[in-house]
This record gives C-alpha cells, sequence and structure tokens, in this order.
C-alpha cells in the first residue's frame, strides 16, 4: 500500500455503534474518528466495499447517524469506514465534537 498523508486528523475515543449492512446488524466500538470515517471493530465481520449505516453513540449519550458509509479495509473483527452520505447538521455535530476533543487535556 502506498504511503499518502491523511486529509484529516484522527481522534482516539470509545463510543458504542451499531451497524447495518443490509439485512445484518453489528454492535461494536468506534476507536478512532476523523471528519471523513471511523476505525471501528464489531461482532459483524465486514469486507472492503461494503456498504453500511452506522449509529454512534457518543460519549455525552447522543446519538450520530451516519445513513452510508463504505468499508475501505477490514482485518478480522477490525475496519474502518468512509462516510459516504452524511447530513450537513450531523456532519456539523461531529465536527463540534472533535473540536471539543482537540481542547480536552492529555492525561
Amino acid at each position: 500500500m502506498p504511503f499518502s498523508i491523511r486529509p484529516f486528523r484522527r481522534f482516539p475515543v470509545q463510543c458504542a455503534v451499531t451497524y447495518h449492512a443490509g439485512l445484518f446488524q453489528g454492535l461494536g466500538t468506534i476507536w478512532n474518528l476523523s471528519c471523513s470515517g471511523w476505525r471501528l471493530s464489531g461482532d459483524l465481520p465486514m469486507r472492503p466495499g461494503e456498504i453500511l449505516s452506522l449509529t454512534v453513540t457518543l460519549p455525552n449519550e447522543q446519538h450520530i447517524l451516519i445513513p452510508q458509509a463504505v468499508v475501505r479495509w477490514s482485518r478480522g473483527q477490525e475496519f474502518a469506514v468512509e462516510n459516504v452520505v452524511i447530513a450537513p447538521h450531523t456532519h456539523a455535530r461531529v465536527r463540534h465534537y472533535m473540536k471539543r476533543l482537540v481542547r480536552a487535556p492529555v492525561l
């Protein structure tokens, strides 16, 4: 795989996620996020190219709906998705959440 610089900064998190691929549902954890995608692990393995929707529960108990994302890579129970369809207000909420992560003190 060729080296490339990511267009967006990634932030480590630990958020619950429910994801749907067709009729199948998976439960898992988001481990990092950026403006354009998420790295997660879950109980329903996914393959690159698969389309799914995500419902993410942020630590403050707010829910974020990503109606369409595509799997970019997978290794066992872990995979990464790129957001394909996201409502403007949802994208703004994600950006606001990430701004709070930037300001959070590192312990």
